[in-house]
């Protein structure tokens, strides 16, 4: 399947960061766009849907109109994705509920992840919520990689890993 457009959407709290470094790699390198929810006023998902006037549906809107492919940018922390990541993601339940239109258009859609931790190991059931996610959501999950800074730099076989990465979702 070729993909009209691909976007890392990157969920860290620091916008220059370990995972804005992975995700300007693959910006320059294979021309993916980038959407920093850091720069995005979105609040975390409330049932009475009080937060309908912030950043998350104008940001949500965009995506599922001019990306097919969605890689999820996000630092470990404690064992899982950055709390902006999670906020992004219980929001995604506005486009099940008051936002049909918008959720609808998440299916068929692909989605991979990008993970950033301060050492090579990633553990076990990471991926789990984003897997379960797309499978939910009735989008391909198409994998992920993890990632990680050595001596200040991005070590040669994470560049390695990420050129892969970037080609195998292209196919």
């Amino acid at each position: 399947m070729m993909n009209k457009k691909t976007v890392i959407i990157q969920g860290s709290s620091r916008s220059n960061g370990n995972t804005n470094r992975m995700t300007s790699f693959l910006q320059n390198n294979f021309g993916f766009e980038v959407v920093d929810l850091n720069t995005k006023n979105i609040h975390p998902y409330h049932y009475d849907y009080r937060y309908k006037n912030d950043d998350f549906i104008p940001t949500i809107k965009e995506i599922v109109t001019k990306y097919d492919t969605i890689i999820f940018a996000t630092p470990i922390y404690w064992y899982t994705m950055s709390g902006i990541m999670k906020n992004f993601f219980d929001r995604i339940t506005d486009c099940l509920k008051t936002e049909k239109s918008i959720g609808k258009q998440l299916k068929g859609k692909n989605m991979a992840v990008l993970s950033c931790g301060s050492d090579a190991e990633l553990k076990k059931g990471f991926t789990m919520p984003f897997e379960e996610s797309a499978k939910y959501l009735g989008m391909e999950y198409l994998g992920n990689i993890h990632t990680w800074i050595a001596d200040e730099e991005i070590p040669p076989q994470v560049k390695g890993g990420l050129e892969k990465f970037a080609r195998e979702l292209k196919i």
